[in-house]
């Protein structure tokens, strides 16, 4: 996502570059949270004349086993989604590729696996004060 020179030292992210990663992210996640949106309400429907009682259900725990896992994935992806538009209003800004706790570079390498990164390496791991 970065410019390489003749060194191999990688420059800033081209705002265009990202611009359509994060726009191909997006719209990875938002078909992701649909997918999971209707496997919720799937299992929530299939659920529905069926005994509340879980614990006596035979098929209650792993029901509901199913039920919080879809839960739990369908708010990762709600995360992922609006740390994408984060990341897009910080590019927009000039921030973007700016560490939010040191203020110094976040390296492309991070960039390129996280675009969504909010701070370098160092302050990530908590080894920076």
């Amino acid at each position: 996502m970065g410019d390489s020179s003749e060194d191999g030292v990688c420059g800033p992210p081209v705002p265009a570059v990202v611009h359509e990663r994060l726009a191909a992210d997006r719209a990875a996640a938002l078909a992701q949270i649909a997918g999971l949106s209707r496997d919720f309400a799937e299992i929530v429907e299939a659920n529905a004349g069926v005994a509340v009682d879980d614990e006596h259900d035979p098929e209650g725990s792993s029901t509901a086993f199913e039920r919080a896992q879809v839960a739990s994935l369908l708010a990762q992806a709600r995360d992922r989604l609006t740390d994408l538009d984060e990341a897009r209003e910080r590019l927009e800004r000039g921030d973007y590729g700016r560490c939010e706790m040191c203020a110094g570079p976040i390296p492309a390498e991070r960039l390129e696996a996280r675009p969504a990164a909010r701070t370098c390496v160092l302050c990530a791991a908590g080894r920076r004060h």
